[in-house]
């Protein structure tokens, strides 16, 4: 993604390009989204798919919703677009998601190749994507440059990598470094919850800055709650995870507030799980060394594993420090990886344990810069606070 571009910045901030579809006008997770599918309000069953959430959805049906809004978001991070590109008046209110335009004919046309190429070339396997060859343009560079093939290559390691490369540290060494850097396996063992309070700031200074709240409880529960309290009658932009179901609401969007599924739901429950790192070497499967690497003009060393469902994630860790500096989860879709990623900063010793006071939480739909400026741990914690969301916005 283009992410100083200004035309990529409003979409992100909103993915609302439906690129291949047009919204029903019923939240996902709503009475009547859930009744579409038989679900009954407060239950977790079958998620609601695209093309019960969408009008006019060809070429990604099947997937649940969560899941093709981030399908979404690999589609403007390869083509260096916003919603109003293939949308008739995206941005306005007379937008007409499901109308079908040239851009969107060409689109569906795009993910059948793709599905096909993968399947008749690599059984299946997913080695060609939407950013396999636009990298950010509408049209695919299809000339080489000679300051390119005569200049400094540019390196970009494969996501997955299947085993340790030799000769390096074994992850488990990486990993036990890092748990003794934040107090020791014992103390952070004894962390069983924590709250934080804090502020964010979206990209750019996009949308402005909010009041942040998080809440979490071990094993695998977390919320994040970003209230934006200058802005009277805006609402909250909640992620939360109860330990089965989660949510994401956030404002300006097509869907608004909906229940996770598919990858967005496995990637939930990651984060919640690593916000207890003593549980780093349970949650993540099949521990391998990767090659080392530099952010921010610091050596890292990096860690892969396996996550939840198809998930895998990456983590480096400061060489020096042995801290984990961020962290990359990849979910899947059909037309590419889903990346996530968090970069930690500012720790600081809380009750004898280092805990991070800067991250900054980027996904294909945009991206969040936290500080925070109070934490307690072991705080007792009401289960309502890992619901849905719109029963943990404050009314203003």
């Amino acid at each position: 993604m283009k992410l100083g571009s200004a035309r990529v910045l409003a979409s992100a901030s909103a993915i609302a390009g439906i690129a291949l579809a047009g919204f029903t006008g019923r939240a996902v997770g709503t009475a009547s989204a859930q009744s579409a599918v038989g679900v009954q309000p407060g239950t977790t069953t079958a998620p609601l798919l695209a093309e019960q959430a969408f009008k006019n959805i060809q070429a990604l049906k099947g997937i649940s919703a969560a899941d093709f809004m981030g399908t979404m978001g690999i589609m403007t991070a390869a083509l260096g677009f916003d919603c109003s590109e293939c949308h008739i008046a995206a941005g306005t209110d007379k937008v007409d998601w499901a109308a079908d335009t040239p851009r969107k004919v060409i689109a569906r046309r795009m993910v059948n190749m793709v599905v096909a190429i993968n399947q008749t070339n690599f059984g299946g396997r997913q080695l060609v994507t939407c950013w396999t060859c636009h990298r950010g343009r509408d049209k695919p560079v299809v000339t080489p440059s000679l300051d390119y093939v005569y200049g400094m290559p540019t390196l970009e390691p494969d996501d997955l990598v299947m085993a340790s490369v030799p000769g390096l540290p074994k992850p488990d060494e990486i990993v036990d470094k890092y748990v003794q850097a934040l107090g020791g396996a014992q103390r952070l063992a004894s962390i069983t919850s924590f709250s934080a309070t804090g502020t964010s700031i979206g990209f750019g200074g996009f949308g402005g800055g909010g009041a942040v709240q998080i809440y979490a409880k071990a094993p695998d529960q977390r919320s994040t709650i970003i209230e934006f309290k200058d802005a009277p009658g805006r609402d909250a932009s909640i992620r939360s995870f109860d330990g089965k179901t989660g949510w994401i609401k956030t404002p300006l969007t097509v869907l608004g507030e909906y229940q996770l599924s598919g990858s967005e739901l496995d990637g939930a429950r990651l984060d919640a799980e690593l916000g207890f790192p003593s549980q780093i070497k349970r949650v993540l499967t099949n521990l391998r060394t990767l090659q080392p690497a530099t952010i921010n003009d610091r050596d890292v060393n990096v860690v892969q594993g396996n996550g939840p469902g198809r998930l895998f994630a990456t983590l480096y860790f400061d060489k020096e420090t042995a801290l984990l500096t961020r962290i990359v989860r990849y979910g899947s879709s059909p037309i590419g990886r889903l990346p996530t990623q968090v970069d930690y900063a500012d720790y600081r010793d809380v009750n004898g344990v280092k805990l991070p006071f800067r991250f900054t939480f980027a996904w294909l739909d945009g991206r969040d810069a936290f500080q925070l400026n109070d934490v307690r741990v072991n705080v007792p914690i009401d289960a309502a606070r890992f619901g849905r969301p719109t029963s943990l916005e404050t009314k203003q």
